[in-house]
């Protein structure tokens, strides 16, 4: 049983990690528990106490905490922050990130990288098969024609993707060789997309490597984890056939833990129900309900080792994720508490857990996955009871549904607006619906499991019962997924109102007059989230240059009215403009211009439009080939219920805050925004952009966009005030000519995204994050 003394010093390790996130956190742990050890020599109230603990009546509560435990717990955070520092990963002398050729480096250094397979390829958005390696060596490829090698030890980590057929028979402890060409990961350039940096920063990884060609070293199969996992993989997929099979096998062990097709994950995350392929608390307690039950007769003993045993194959067939970690951890504590005949307290259990996989890697205190493990199991613990009276008037089974999924939702809904700033509309409906086919489906994919590792052809059979709830489900989230408003974009809220919240559901679950007045609380709470939102969306002015590649992608918000001027290639939509779109929490687009810079037939359009509607869009005539893409426009847009017209090129589009004309095909798209002239040069020769401005009706703009080759050229012509180039590199040199000309240059494959407010100057999106990184 955890003592109040240490419930508050895993308590103060847990901030002191939490506060990693300001320079000098520890110190205010620290600061924090020399204050408590003077004012609050001993705690009158037990109430705080017994509720972040357990509610037990024992006597081991009647003993308050002396000053000694609060210096403890204000140094144990502090040593905490420390431990942080520590444990981050930092590459070595002979790190594989070592030997990647410095940026600008336009030759192609061709490596052959030795090591162990670390993970189980997987397939990527891109169709490419991905996987981890322990690297043990490196051969630089001189001259590819003799093949002249030179040999140099290198260790660390690495990120792999190499042709799908590459990957097909890889598993992890092979011994093999990759060619290929080494890169250094990039951080975000956009606000609100995914950093590819960060996270394999998080990971150990310093580099990635895109490979050409695979040579195995080490044909050996030894024995691993991974040969049990496909076995079951394999005959559940034999008897459901796909997605069925790798849906049931990602609910028995994780989708991390088998390779589930996107569209049925995304689908699945879009429907709200990503905690649906999560291997965690659920299965875990199928597992031990059903050991328990089937050993009931059996000595405490027996019915402990193979609860355990249970508990260990689980944890090594899912992988060690901090929510199956967590899950276990609290699975052996009931264990010991069978063992002993104690009752457990789950939020001791909870506190103890939490503590222990934080000792084991303090990093994991910034993974969302341990963050929603924890607060939902939190929500499970210390809400669903009330919820549950505040239900006694219905049936207790339906109270139950109804409660556990509220109840969760409510403890984790912070954290997911604070990082996607998106709501699923329907979320708590269809848990309710679902919970019992997901129940059923969990049952008997682990009891098809049991059978596989008996006779595979046993588990396909067992399998082949589930296809009947594995459609359902999918149907259902299928339904749910594409129904009018499925996800709120709210944008994503400041750390001031994560902070206001969750005081406010503390509040609510340890002060008595909260308590019954959670309703009120209720109302502030969604005050905080929606009164700002509202109040950005209505009074805010900028413009965004996105960095996207060779197309320039605008967007402009004027008082809620938003504004998309090109989409970009296959996967910006996806991966650069929804991102953003959804971190600034628009949910429609009013005006979309389509002008085609690149020749890439508009293929990022159909992306934005399944997820967001648009009022209107427009786009110019032109004579390049219409594609399928651009054929489907019209008719999701028709589905929508929104405008679509084709203008003639010249045509000027008047929108406002915004005036668009397309002056040719090459193309060059003049703008007025907020009364500045932009100018969107495309593949055009210089001195023709010159012709055509003198020629023109236009003012000589005020911001240029072009790429970085016409950059020298298009300045030293027009001289406007800012120039902003496209991804590329601009060599010193052309920027040491440009420094007489009194114009800011931005490259956005450098600066990221540019902003713009009537308030301030041309910002890049770096400048920014490093200005934010410097605050805090």
């Amino acid at each position: 049983m955890i003592q109040a003394s240490g419930v508050i010093i895993c308590l103060s390790y847990i901030l002191g990690l939490l506060l990693t996130a300001v320079p000098g956190g520890g110190v205010w742990v620290l600061v924090l528990g020399i204050v408590c050890a003077v004012f609050f020599r001993r705690i009158k109230s037990q109430k705080f106490l017994q509720k972040s603990t357990t509610d037990t009546t024992s006597n081991s509560w009647q003993v308050t905490p002396l000053a000694q435990v609060w210096l403890i717990a204000g140094f144990v955070g502090l040593l905490a922050s420390f431990y942080f520092q520590w444990r981050v990963p930092q590459p070595t002398g002979t790190d594989i990130s070592k030997f990647v050729p410095p940026d600008g480096n336009n030759q192609e250094q061709l490596v052959i990288v030795r090591g162990e397979v670390a993970s189980t390829p997987r397939l990527t958005r891109s169709q490419r098969g991905q996987f981890w390696l322990d690297v043990s060596q490196l051969n630089e490829v001189r001259n590819q024609k003799d093949t002249q090698q030179t040999q140099q030890g290198a260790t660390g980590k690495l990120y792999v993707t190499v042709p799908i057929l590459k990957a097909t028979g890889l598993h992890p402890g092979q011994e093999i060789e990759v060619t290929g060409l080494l890169y250094r990961p990039k951080a975000a350039v956009n606000p609100g997309a995914f950093d590819f940096k960060k996270y394999l920063e998080r990971e150990g990884t310093f580099a990635g490597l895109i490979g050409r060609q695979i040579n195995i070293v080490d044909e050996d199969k030894r024995w691993g984890w991974w040969q049990i996992r496909e076995k079951i993989v394999r005959s559940q997929v034999l008897g459901l056939d796909i997605p069925e099979g790798p849906l049931v096998s990602a609910m028995v062990l994780g989708s991390k833990a088998v390779d589930l097709p996107y569209d049925i994950r995304d689908m699945f995350v879009q429907a709200g129900l990503a905690h649906a392929l999560a291997a965690s608390g659920f299965q875990t307690s199928l597992i031990l309900g059903v050991i328990l039950q089937l050993t009931r007769r059996a000595k405490k003993v027996t019915q402990v080792s193979l609860g355990a045993l249970g508990l260990i194959i689980f944890l090594s067939l899912s992988g060690f994720q901090p929510a199956v970690l967590r899950a276990v951890v609290m699975g052996f504590a009931a264990l010991i508490g069978l063992a002993l005949d104690r009752k457990v307290k789950q939020l001791g259990s909870l506190l103890l857990a939490a503590t222990i996989l934080l000792l084991f890697n303090p990093l994991w205190i910034w993974d969302l996955g341990f963050e929603f493990s924890f607060l939902a199991t939190l929500g499970l613990v210390v809400t669903v009871p009330a919820i549950t009276n505040l239900l006694s008037w219905v049936p207790p089974a339906i109270a139950s549904l109804i409660s556990v999924p509220l109840a969760a939702t409510i403890w984790t809904l912070p954290v997911q607006l604070y990082v996607f700033g998106v709501v699923p509309a329907y979320s708590l409906p269809l848990n309710i619906i679902t919970t019992p086919l997901i129940s059923v489906i969990s049952i008997g994919g682990i009891v098809s499991a049991i059978f596989t590792l008996i006779l595979p052809g046993a588990g396909s059979f067992v399998a082949g019962f589930l296809h009947y709830p594995t459609d359902w489900l999918i149907r259902l989230v299928e339904y749910f997924s594409k129904l009018p408003g499925n996800s709120l974009i709210i944008g994503s809220i400041s750390t001031w109102q994560l902070l206001s919240i969750y005081a406010l559901i503390s509040l609510v679950w340890l002060v008595g007059w909260w308590q019954k007045r959670w309703w009120f609380a209720g109302l502030i709470g969604f005050g905080l989230v929606l009164f700002p939102a509202w109040h950005s969306a209505s009074t805010l002015l900028r413009i965004t240059v996105l960095e996207a590649g060779a197309e320039p992608v605008v967007v402009v918000q004027d008082r809620g009215t938003v504004t998309l001027i090109n989409s970009g290639d296959e996967g910006t939509g996806r991966f650069t403009i929804l991102p953003f779109l959804q971190q600034q929490g628009v949910n429609q687009i009013d005006w979309a211009i389509a002008t085609d810079f690149q020749g890439n037939n508009n293929n990022a359009w159909l992306e934005v439009l399944q997820r967001l509607q648009v009022k209107n869009f427009y786009t110019y005539a032109t004579n390049k080939e219409n594609s399928l893409t651009d054929q489907a426009i019209p008719q999701v847009l028709q589905q929508q219920k929104g405008i679509y017209q084709v203008l003639p090129v010249g045509q000027t589009i008047n929108l406002g805050s915004t005036i668009a004309q397309l002056i040719n095909e090459q193309p060059i798209l003049q703008l007025q925004l907020f009364g500045q002239s932009w100018l969107l040069v495309g593949d055009v020769e210089p001195k023709e952009v010159e012709r055509i401005m003198k020629t023109g009706a236009w003012p000589s703009p005020q911001v240029l966009w072009c790429n970085a080759e016409s950059l020298k050229d298009l300045v030293t012509i027009l001289k406007p005030q800012v120039a902003i180039a496209s991804s590329g590199n601009v060599e010193s040199k052309v920027v040491s000519e440009l420094s007489s000309i009194p114009t800011k240059i931005f490259v956005t494959g450098q600066d990221g995204a540019i902003q713009w407010t009537p308030n301030g100057a041309f910002e890049s999106f770096t400048q920014v994050s490093e200005s934010k990184s410097s605050v805090l």
